[in-house]
């Protein structure tokens, strides 16, 4: 398992890139392959190819970017859960100002392997 110092290196980077609009580099740098992704309680994205659309999808849809604050980090033993503000419109959803927790599940390489993000829709 990675130690907590390098999984709070990790989350705080892949934090970083999110913030910076580096949403598709990070993804491609911290998910690992065979990664699932599921919103609240929908069926789960599974695999990296399939998680990549959905995330396209996700940045391509996005009209007026306003602001994504990292309200708090918790690192485990292989679990990273982060709380978020966002604030933005999108093509599909219109104007969206919620918070979010993502947690991550990290293998031993390094990489997420499983992301559930939890808001009120």
């Amino acid at each position: 398992m990675e130690t907590a110092i390098s999984l709070k290196e990790k989350i705080e980077e892949l934090n970083s890139m999110i913030i910076e609009g580096k949403v598709l580099d990070a993804f491609e740098k911290f998910y690992a392959e065979g990664v699932t992704m599921q919103e609240n309680e929908d069926a789960p994205t599974e695999g990296k190819a399939a998680c990549r659309e959905h995330e396209l999808a996700f940045v391509n849809g996005i009209t007026a970017f306003r602001a994504a604050e990292v309200k708090s980090v918790i690192v485990s033993e292989g679990i990273t859960a982060v709380e978020w503000y966002f604030d933005f419109t999108h093509k599909d959803w219109g104007v969206r100002n919620y918070t979010q927790v993502a947690v991550q599940r990290w293998n031993e390489e390094g990489q997420i392997v499983n992301e559930k993000f939890y808001y009120n829709s």
